[in-house]
């Protein structure tokens, strides 16, 4: 899996020297450098083989083959030729594999090398598995997709699609209307993966609840940031000391998105982890922020999930609250037998992950279902929850998207927030 730490993306190869430059201009993190065009190219009086080697790491990072990056970055050509060498040359030349190859080769990929800042959403028809539920009294009929996302980006190349895939769902049936209004507090909506028979039906799945946490189980959860957001020369510090808060500090003035994480060691996690903040940029642009909380700090496992897998803030939340609000008051567990090993879903998860390079320990607790929470600024609620109903589900993408994206457009409609201090002591 391809990092997120700048000194390992550019590697040796002659971006290297350009590294004290890029963290001046603020192209200072692996997403947000990924969407350098050739303008900010020319602006920075980038080389021809600096802008070639941009190009090639941008595309080998998307679809997580930088291990090749030097090696490509030294042969002098450019993307376009390498990418009409044939598979002898690939392999004789630079010791690729067979099934990297295949994956090199591949332009149409769901690791799409478009830029991500001009991602528009689209809303898939067809059936969903999707469960999603709501606290309105409404029924499903009444929920309606947004087919017009804001433009949140001021890049001129034109718009791309997010690729078809098995996230990609239609979002009509997922997603309620939010009207922010003063003093409104979301109702919310919960969703989580589908569930299919274990063991002929042998073995039931456990329960997941039916219910939105409410905001009070959340705001006042006490957390420790372990890490800060990564940017080019930062130093690994986990064993600095820093204050407990609350976390509504959290989501005061910005939104957030809280990536809650069952092991930070384990394939699935780090492969989520990886594919949220690989849209660190829309989120950005969106004014959200993003979050990954533990529930245990094993300084090891911290060290290996950060900045690979996650270059943004990592919190500790000892007590376990945010996993218990995700269950309804209680902590959601399964077992490894009939959690992964006879759960048919699971084990396609963990082919999923394993089929992008994603490397894996079994360092710490791994029964503890996590999920996401999407919460409104301020007191606003939380708008959108996800639940890890068996082990590797992620929260849709492009669902996460579409909410932060709708509240983007009521906070605009409302003259912004009311903030007399950002988040940054967060980052």
């Amino acid at each position: 899996m391809a990092s997120f730490s700048m000194e390992e993306f550019v590697g040796d190869g002659c971006l290297k020297k350009l590294l004290p430059r890029l963290l001046e201009e603020g192209w200072d993190d692996v997403p947000t450098l990924k969407l350098m065009n050739s303008d900010d190219m020319a602006t920075l009086g980038m080389t021809q083989q600096q802008k070639d080697s941009l190009r090639i790491r941008s595309y080998l990072h998307d679809r997580a083959l930088m291990q090749y990056a030097d090696k490509l970055d030294a042969s002098g050509k450019g993307l376009p030729e390498l990418l009409n060498l044939g598979s002898v040359d690939l392999f004789s030349r630079f010791g690729m594999k067979r099934g990297h190859i295949a994956r090199f080769l591949d332009r149409t990929g769901p690791a799409s090398n478009e830029p991500h800042s001009k991602l528009l959403v689209s809303a898939r028809r067809g059936p969903s598995p999707w469960r999603t539920s709501s606290t309105h009294s409404r029924s499903l009929e009444s929920f309606s997709s947004i087919n017009k996302v804001s433009s949140f980006a001021s890049r001129s190349s034109p718009p791309a699609r997010i690729s078809s895939s098995y996230f990609d769902r239609s979002l009509e049936q997922s997603l309620a209307e939010i009207k922010i209004k003063e003093d409104y507090v979301f109702k919310g909506i919960l969703a989580a993966g589908p569930v299919e028979p274990r063991a002929c039906g042998c073995v039931q799945p456990p329960q997941v609840t039916e219910k939105v946490a409410p905001y009070y189980a959340i705001e006042n959860i006490s957390v420790k940031k372990l890490m800060s957001e990564y940017k080019i020369g930062m130093e690994w510090n986990v064993k600095a000391k820093t204050a407990t808060v609350k976390a509504s500090e959290l989501w005061r003035d910005k939104p957030a998105v809280l990536l809650c994480m069952r092991r930070p060691g384990c394939i699935m996690c780090r492969a989520e982890a990886h594919q949220l903040y690989s849209r660190k940029p829309i989120f950005d642009a969106l004014g959200v922020q993003l979050f990954a909380i533990l529930h245990e700090h094993i300084e090891s496992e911290v060290k290996n999930f950060w900045p690979r897998y996650w270059g943004g803030v990592v919190l500790l939340d000892r007590g376990m609250e945010f996993f218990k609000a995700l269950g309804g008051g209680k902590l959601m567990k399964d077992s490894f037998i009939s959690g992964f090993l006879l759960n048919p879903i699971a084990r396609a998860n963990y082919r999923r992950a394993k089929a992008v390079g994603v490397d894996q320990s079994f360092k710490g607790e791994g029964e503890i279902k996590g999920g996401l929470f999407i919460v409104g600024s301020g007191k606003s609620g939380i708008a959108y929850q996800f639940i890890e109903r068996n082990f590797g589900d992620w929260a849709p993408i492009a669902e996460v998207i579409e909410i932060c994206t709708k509240l983007q457009i009521q906070r605009h409609s409302h003259g912004g927030t009311k903030s007399s201090r950002s988040s940054n002591e967060f980052d």
